[in-house]
């Protein structure tokens, strides 16, 4: 292959278009050949060699692009196209975190942030940080959970994402560390395969504080990509893992396209495709997509 590696560029197509001279920077950092058109304005793709040493590192190409707010993946060309999607609920697929709505209606929303964005940072052992936020719903009418998922907001690109690769023979799966509740909604709005998530206690309309047990977290989203890979017959290169928080880092690891969307500061710091400034749709220019080809 000339070209074994493609060096992808996003620009927020709400914001204008693509700067021309982002794409030289890019072009010049990877010597890449004539960029190729994937939605006009929106994204292009720069194929390129292998980086060998001394050449532009993802971190140092986001770095230079970065005044331009334009996303930059380097991929490689085989094998870009993923048999498995598994993403993120909670500012992944949507844009805020259902759990910090819910106790910000009950009175509690300072509190339960903070463990929250503790959590999603690393610094606070995931299934401790959901037991301790949980308890505080307490006796709160579980009536509450429609009330925030009339105010749930689906990201931007989220239904085209999957709705796209299902039609070209993607399974597709939804995980979270949320509630079920939500996930088996978002799931169904935008054309999950399969979602799971954590099961929350309601006896007699109220919340009992409690979850069911196992508690869904790092380790049981990094299992159900394996399964989703052992069930299609393919390797871990298969796949790609979207997520934002750091209980989605084993995941993204084991992908072969884990890509941090809007992710936390410790996601940032470890994942090499990143998704900083545009949409869901990013990730499927990384795989090749062109815009006409999206299932909107």
């Amino acid at each position: 292959m000339t070209h074994p590696y493609a060096l992808v560029l996003i620009f927020d197509r709400k914001a204008g278009s693509l700067p021309p001279e982002a794409i030289d920077i890019a072009r010049a950092m990877v010597k890449g050949a004539r960029p190729v058109i994937l939605s006009e304005g929106e994204a292009v793709e720069i194929p390129c060699g292998k980086p060998g040493t001394g050449a532009a590192t993802p971190a140092t190409i986001r770095a230079a692009l970065a005044p331009h707010r334009v996303d930059a993946l380097l991929v490689k060309q085989r094998g870009r196209r993923k048999a498995v999607l598994i993403a993120d609920m909670d500012s992944t697929i949507v844009a805020d975190e259902t759990l910090d709505q819910l106790a910000a209606l009950i009175g509690c929303g300072d509190a339960v942030k903070r463990i929250t964005d503790a959590t999603m940072n690393g610094t606070l052992d995931f299934a401790a940080a959901l037991t301790e936020r949980v308890a505080l719903l307490r006796g709160h009418p579980a009536a509450l959970l429609e009330d925030v998922w009339k105010t749930t907001r689906i990201n931007e690109g989220a239904q085209t994402l999957v709705k796209t690769m299902r039609a070209h023979n993607a399974r597709t799966a939804l995980v979270s560390g949320g509630f079920t509740f939500f996930t088996s909604r978002v799931a169904e709005a935008c054309g999950f395969d399969e979602h799971h998530g954590n099961v929350l206690g309601i006896e007699d309309g109220t919340l009992t504080g409690r979850l069911a047990a196992p508690i869904l977290g790092p380790d049981g989203k990094k299992a159900h990509l394996t399964r989703l890979l052992t069930e299609r017959g393919a390797q871990n290169s298969a796949a790609l893992a979207t997520g934002d928080g750091a209980n989605d880092l084993p995941m993204l690891h084991h992908a072969g396209f884990g890509v941090a969307f809007h992710g936390k500061p410790k996601l940032r710091a470890e994942m090499p495709l990143q998704v900083n400034f545009t949409t869901l749709r990013s990730l499927l220019f990384a795989q090749g997509y062109r815009a006409a080809d999206f299932v909107e």
